[in-house]
């Protein structure tokens, strides 16, 4: 149950993620405005969803699961909604900062339940399961969006989605609870939650000068910094690069959008289940998480030849890359509590998705002047060959640097761990 409530909570989240790149196409005629800022408006999203995970994460420390995630959904919720109040540039900056400041206790308020109920050689199954909401939100989000604003206009579709965390938020609230203050969980399940235990999932506290002083947090974020923008960067410009590679609008690119996120549904789920069943086979945490942080890695390069190929084999490509980045991302936030303290779990992975939000902040920014670049010669398909060509390497270079920061995934130790 838990893993459900999650997994609709991260589907809703992305969803909603979706509906301005979804809707470009109306906002193009009825704002005129540039690549530049288009990228800057989705800018303005990230910065302030980096700020929120700072914030986000402390409070889910502080105040628990159950409250931090029900007022980050019904602050999301609500500012989703907004956007149907608005007919401006400026007036999109405002309301995709509210949408980025209400979003920011999904990933924290998530991997600290996750911490909570599920063995440590569970989390990364766990995480996979709840993060491919994002998929299913990306592949409900093209299907639905734009027969939508179709027929309603653009501004509903916003108004649905907002509609949608509200009433998620009427199933949260009376049946989330930790495992230990349960009526359905048994002294046996408890046990089982525990059972592989490593000392740092103890609720020892741990300040924010020493999780700032510790190697291991510099990884989760350098990793995060790194590879988060990459995701970005498929959800934002995945249909105006249909568009200027392949001549393709949304009518004609929404089935291949859903195929593309359909698969890395089903992929990611696998990706997150391989590290679990390397554990399940003996293997150290160490040797089972870098494995599969190596293999998904390896499997983001071939996006590289995305504008080279025909359509079908484009979006096959991407699909690969996308699940390879969600089976990376669900891997790596295990790897925090592999680390770290329950206690620190919600601050170290609000403080990582902050950094990641922050790159996908600068991303779409470098993305838009780009593309304007490239448009004023006429070469809008070689502005993604670049950028794909970027996207491919980030996350080898990503895991030699996580690595040589983080070379064995164990407990904390303190000064032992420090710079």
């Amino acid at each position: 149950m838990i893993c459900a409530l999650l997994f609709f909570a991260t589907t809703i989240n992305y969803f909603d993620r979706q509906i301005l790149s979804l809707v470009k196409e109306q906002l193009d005629l009825e704002l005129g405005w540039s690549a530049t800022e288009f990228g800057l408006v989705n800018s303005a999203f990230q910065g302030a969803y980096g700020l929120s995970l700072l914030a986000f994460g402390g409070f889910v420390d502080r105040y628990g699961v159950k409250l931090g995630y029900a007022v980050s959904i019904a602050a999301w919720s609500l500012m989703a909604a907004a956007h149907a109040l608005v007919g401006s540039v400026g007036g999109f900056v405002a309301a995709r900062v509210g949408l980025g400041f209400g979003e920011g206790g999904n990933f924290p308020s998530s991997i600290k339940a996750v911490a909570h109920w599920f063995p440590q050689r569970e989390r990364a199954l766990a995480a996979s399961l709840f993060n491919s909401g994002s998929n299913v939100g990306a592949v409900l989000a093209p299907a639905l969006i734009p027969p939508l604003a179709a027929a309603l206009g653009w501004r509903w579709t916003f108004v649905i989605a907002g509609l949608g965390g509200l009433v998620w938020l009427l199933f949260w609230l009376p049946l989330f609870s930790l495992p230990q203050h349960s009526t359905r969980v048994s002294s046996a399940e408890l046990a089982l939650i525990d059972s592989d235990i490593a000392p740092a999932a103890a609720d020892d506290a741990m300040s924010w000068l020493r999780l700032l002083g510790c190697r291991q947090t510099w990884a989760f974020v350098a990793a995060k910094l790194l590879t988060d923008p990459v995701w970005w960067f498929f959800l934002i410009w995945l249909p105006d690069l249909f568009k200027k590679v392949y001549g393709l609008d949304i009518k004609g690119s929404w089935d291949k959008l859903v195929a593309i996120y359909a698969f890395i549904t089903i992929a990611s789920i696998v990706g997150g289940w391989l590290s679990g069943y390397l554990l399940r086979r003996g293997w150290t945490v160490t040797r089972a998480r870098k494995f599969a942080l190596l293999l998904f890695a390896c499997c983001v390069v071939p996006v590289y030849f995305a504008t080279r190929v025909d359509i079908w084999t484009a979006a096959s490509l991407i699909a690969i890359a996308g699940a390879a980045h969600q089976a990376w991302s669900a891997t790596l936030y295990t790897t925090v509590s592999d680390l770290f303290p329950r206690s620190a779990v919600a601050r170290v992975s609000g403080l990582g998705g902050a950094a990641g939000a922050f790159g996908g902040m600068i991303f779409p920014i470098f993305c838009g002047w780009e593309l304007d670049r490239f448009r004023a010669v006429g070469n809008e398909a070689g502005a993604y060959t670049m950028l794909l060509a970027l996207c491919a390497f980030a996350y080898l270079i990503t895991f030699l640097i996580h690595h040589c920061l983080a070379p064995r995934l164990e407990a904390v130790s303190g000064a032992a761990d420090a710079f």
